[in-house]
């Protein structure tokens, strides 16, 4: 490992798995035909019309992103379904092997550890205020705008002998980076991480993710071998010890809340690979998986998720091409303005837990909820201690697994002033008009949209009561000021936050009011929906 030295923190570069595209390929064929050769020929037939017909689908409704490639391969996997079970097995096999191509990006050794070296320098120069030389922070100003917090020792420690998944909160597009970032600071190893095809439209951001470790995640592809594909990468990547980054919400909150739901497929790989890894003996098998919550005072997409949030089709959109993101002057301009605040993102990981969703200790050993050590092995292995395959027990632990990590992305979200101020201004406008609903509140006339000063002050010093209460309880964790005039100064950082961010102002001062964007409000408010309630703040309206 190679120390760096960055403003008093000592970041050690981990040399990240790498295997080569020929060993990819040989893997994921294997692990393909073994489970395609489960299915009888009539099974096998259903699940590649299925592939077929959801490709077409998605070629006809968004035609301008299909490449003739793409085309050529569906249309020969159809003709191979009427050509018999070796022929459809055969085109089977062609399309395994160019979604593992398209999904491991060709990044050496030498490019991977150039970047390592690199990175931090170039995320200090992008995360750093324009007079602050080359340190991070400047040293008169000691407040981070990058906090990282959490047990860093433990998994630190942990991570030498066991197999990592981290698994974040999803905000925004450029919340790989600020965990790779985070993970530098904290010492921790680098990850293999899936981000997103349509990244990759940023070409400065396309070159980074894809030399730092990022492979591809196609999410317009919904059709179940694709997704089988994919899960049978990460599987084999954990499996040779690749620490793991990926996002179980699947994509960016739309919303602004925090996650609510998970998706178990790449959750799922983690107990697969630990198995595999029994059954092998291998000499390191074991997984752990370490939540980390984004707590972001500003996010850079915020107008165009909580329209597509609020848009009739906003599920079946999915996924966004043409946000801020796409524009890199606009991530540009908007770190700069990022790093102008005290505290603008707070990563937090929480307490490692292992692949059923029990804590682990210092040593990695899992603790009942007595806090008693337990062997895991025995909810997998036989008497002989041999691991048995069970394929709905362990959809069952990864459904414990998916309880644990939402209770930690709850208790491990951090208040900032930015949540708190929007909260408040989105249910006062609330308390104004309390017969409106959700979506014509959201579409208030801009002269109706404001509040009055004083209701403002009182809700939010209300709601920083509440939070403190939350605080005590141990639901969440909190960076909001204290004293005796913190509901003032709650409000004026974030209007000063919220200056200049997007092409709205969230909130802003007008003598004795205070204007109110109700989109933005309730997208930035959000964030504390499962935490705080009208009622909780003293602000009774209408559901």
């Amino acid at each position: 490992m190679l120390p760096i030295s960055i403003s008093g923190f000592t970041v050690a570069t981990h040399t990240l798995i790498n295997p080569s595209h020929r060993s990819i390929d040989k893997a994921l064929i294997g692990r393909m035909d073994e489970f395609l050769g489960a299915l009888d020929d009539q099974a096998m037939a259903a699940y590649l019309a299925n592939t077929v017909f959801l490709e077409r689908s998605r070629f006809s409704k968004h035609p301008d992103g299909v490449t003739a490639k793409e085309r050529d391969r569906i249309e020969g996997l159809a003709r191979a379904l009427t050509q018999g079970p070796v022929a459809m097995r055969k085109a089977a096999g062609r399309l395994v092997r160019a979604y593992s191509r398209e999904i491991h990006n060709r990044f050496s050794d030498v490019s991977f550890s150039t970047a390592m070296r690199l990175a931090p320098a170039a995320l200090t120069r992008l995360l750093s205020p324009a007079d602050s030389g080359s340190r991070i922070w400047p040293e008169a100003d000691g407040a981070d705008r990058v906090v990282v917090s959490g047990p860093i020792d433990k998994i630190r420690a942990l991570a030498e002998h066991h197999t990592l998944i981290i698994a974040p909160t999803h905000v925004s597009n450029l919340d790989s980076l600020l965990v790779g970032y985070a993970l530098h600071l904290a010492g921790l190893p680098a990850c293999t991480y899936g981000a997103g095809l349509n990244l990759f439209s940023n070409p400065v951001m396309g070159f980074l993710m894809s030399k730092l470790g990022a492979y591809t995640v196609d999410r317009r592809k919904g059709h179940r071998l694709y997704k089988d594909v994919l899960k049978a990468y990460s599987t084999e990547l954990i499996g040779r010890g690749a620490h793991s980054l990926f996002y179980p919400g699947g994509t960016r909150s739309r919303s602004g809340c925090v996650e609510t739901a998970l998706k178990r497929g790449l959750l799922g790989t983690g107990i697969v690979a630990w198995q595999e890894g029994l059954a092998e003996e291998a000499p390191s098998p074991e997984v752990l998986v370490v939540p980390v919550t984004l707590s972001c005072s500003l996010v850079l997409e915020a107008e165009t998720l909580i329209e597509d949030a609020l848009s009739a089709d906003g599920g079946a959109r999915y996924i966004i091409s043409d946000d801020e993101f796409s524009r890199p002057s606009t991530v540009l301009k908007f770190a700069q303005q990022l790093i102008a605040l005290d505290t603008s993102v707070v990563v937090r990981f929480g307490a490692p837990m292992d692949t059923l969703g029990n804590p682990v200790d210092e040593q990695g050993l899992s603790m009942d909820g007595d806090g008693r050590v337990f062997d895991r092995r025995l909810y997998v292995t036989d008497r002989c201690g041999k691991a048995v395959e069970d394929t709905q027990r362990d959809r069952e632990y990864t459904n414990h697994l998916a309880k644990a990590l939402l209770g930690a992305y709850q208790r491990d979200t951090v208040v900032l002033p930015t949540h708190l101020a929007a909260f408040v201004g989105w249910h006062a406008l609330g308390v104004r008009f309390p017969r409106l609903d959700t979506y014509n509140r959201a579409l208030l006339a801009p002269f109706e949209q404001w509040v009055d000063r004083s209701v403002m002050v009182a809700g939010i010093a209300a709601a920083a009561d509440a939070v403190d209460a939350a605080v005590l309880r141990g639901r969440c964790r909190s960076m909001l000021p204290t004293g005796k005039n913190r509901a003032t100064e709650i409000l004026t950082m974030a209007v000063d936050a919220f200056s200049g961010v997007h092409t709205r102002q969230v909130l802003s001062f007008e003598d004795w009011r205070v204007l109110v964007d109700p989109k933005l409000s309730l997208y930035y408010g959000n964030r504390l929906s499962g935490l705080l309630s009208p009622k909780d703040i003293q602000m009774e309206e209408n559901p």
